[in-house]
C-alpha cells in the first residue's frame, strides 16, 4: 500500500533505525518530519531522504517535553499541512546495575523513551481525532522490556511501560480508528557493536557484506533496513485492523508477542495463607515459574569473536 500523500513524524530519527524508519516511509511515498537533538545530523538525514526524491524537513529538538511534541505535530502541519503517521523512536541508554544507577540515569531515560512517547502520541492523537484522521501510532520497544537485561533497569522499565501504554492506547483509539502498536527491533545498532556476540555479524553489515545464516535466522538479528519494513506495513491502510500490538522484526524472522497470560491457576476454598503457600507453592507452581532475560544460542566455531588482542 502506498503511502502517498501522507506525512509521518520519526523521533530520533537522525541515524541508525531511527534514519532507516524515515528513509522507508518516505521511499513509500510519506514526507517525513525528522527529529534529531544534532542539528548536523539532522540535516543530513533529511539530504539523503531528499536525494531518494522525497519531502522532509527536520526539527531539531530533544522528546520529552509536551513544548517539543507540539513542535514537531506544528511543523508537520505546517509544511506538508497534515499528519498521518507518528514512530516514537527516539531514546538514550544510561546503563548500570542497580545500586550504581543514579536518579540522573533514571530519569534521563525515562524522560525521553517513556514520557517522549507519551507527549508525543498525546499530541498527534488530538490532532488525529480533531481532524477526523485514522492515524498511525508506531512504538518502538525492546526484547529487554520484554525479558529484562542486567544493568538496563531505567531502559527495561521505559519499554515495558511503552507496551503497556500501547496496549492501552488501542482500547481508547479505536473508536476513532487510530491504531497504536509496538515494534520490538532486533538489529545492527550502536549498543550491539559492543556487544562480542554480535561481532562477526556487525563486521560483516560494516563492510556491505549479508550477515551470516546463523544471525540472521537462527538468531533473528540483522539490519536497521530488515525492521524499516515493518513500520512502514504498520503505517499504512494495509494494516487498519491491526492494533495493540507488538511485533518482533529482525533479519529474516518476524514475531508476534503475546500479552503476558497466566502460567497456572490454583484455586483453595478460604484463600491461600502463609502456611498454605509454604506447603504447596513448589508442588503446584515450581514448574511454572517464568524465565528471564533472552537465551542465545551457543555461537558455531567460525563465528565466535575474535580476542582483543587479535584485533
Amino acid at each position: 500500500m502506498s503511502l502517498s500523500g501522507k506525512v509521518a513524524i520519526v523521533t530520533g530519527s537522525g541515524r541508525g533505525l531511527g534514519l532507516a524508519y524515515a528513509r522507508e516511509l518516505a521511499r513509500q511515498g510519506a514526507a517525513v518530519v525528522v527529529n534529531d537533538v544534532d542539528a548536523e545530523v539532522a540535516a543530513e538525514a533529511v539530504r539523503r531522504i531528499e536525494a531518494d526524491g522525497s519531502r522532509a524537513i527536520a526539527v531539531v529538538a530533544p522528546v520529552g517535553s509536551t513544548e517539543v511534541a507540539r513542535q514537531l505535530v506544528n511543523a508537520a502541519v505546517t509544511e506538508f499541512g497534515g499528519l498521518d503517521i507518528l514512530v516514537t523512536n527516539a531514546g538514550i541508554l544510561r546503563d548500570k546495575s542497580l545500586l550504581k544507577m543514579t536518579d540522573e540515569d533514571f530519569d534521563a531515560v525515562i524522560n525521553v523513551h517513556l514520557r517522549g512517547t507519551f507527549t508525543c502520541a498525546r499530541e498527534a492523537f488530538a490532532y488525529f481525532k480533531e481532524h477526523g484522521v485514522a492515524g498511525r501510532i508506531i512504538t518502538i520497544g525492546s526484547p529487554t522490556g520484554q525479558r529484562g537485561n542486567f544493568g538496563q533497569t531505567n531502559y527495561a522499565a521505559a519499554k515495558a511501560g511503552i507496551v503497556g501504554m500501547v496496549r492501552t492506547w488501542a482500547l481508547e483509539m479505536k473508536k476513532a480508528g487510530v491504531t497504536a502498536n509496538a515494534v520490538i527491533p532486533v538489529a545492527a545498532t550502536a549498543m550491539t557493536k559492543t556487544v562480542p556476540y554480535f561481532q562477526k555479524a556487525v563486521e560483516a553489515d560494516e563492510r556491505g557484506e549479508a550477515m551470516p545464516a546463523f544471525f540472521r535466522h537462527d538468531l533473528g538479528f540483522g539490519t536497521a533496513d530488515d525492521v524499516a519494513g515493518l513500520v512502514a506495513f504498520l503505517a499504512s491502510d494495509a494494516a487498519a485492523n491491526i492494533t495493540g500490538q507488538a511485533i518482533g522484526a529482525g533479519g529474516d524472522r518476524l514475531q508476534v508477542w503475546t500479552h503476558p497470560e497466566t502460567a497456572a491457576t490454583e484455586y483453595r476454598e478460604g484463600g491461600w495463607h502463609y502456611q498454605d503457600l509454604v506447603d504447596n507453592f513448589g508442588k503446584l507452581f515450581g514448574d511454572k515459574l517464568q524465565s528471564l532475560g533472552e537465551e542465545f544460542l551457543p555461537l558455531p566455531e567460525d563465528l565466535k569473536p575474535e580476542p582483543a588482542e587479535a584485533r
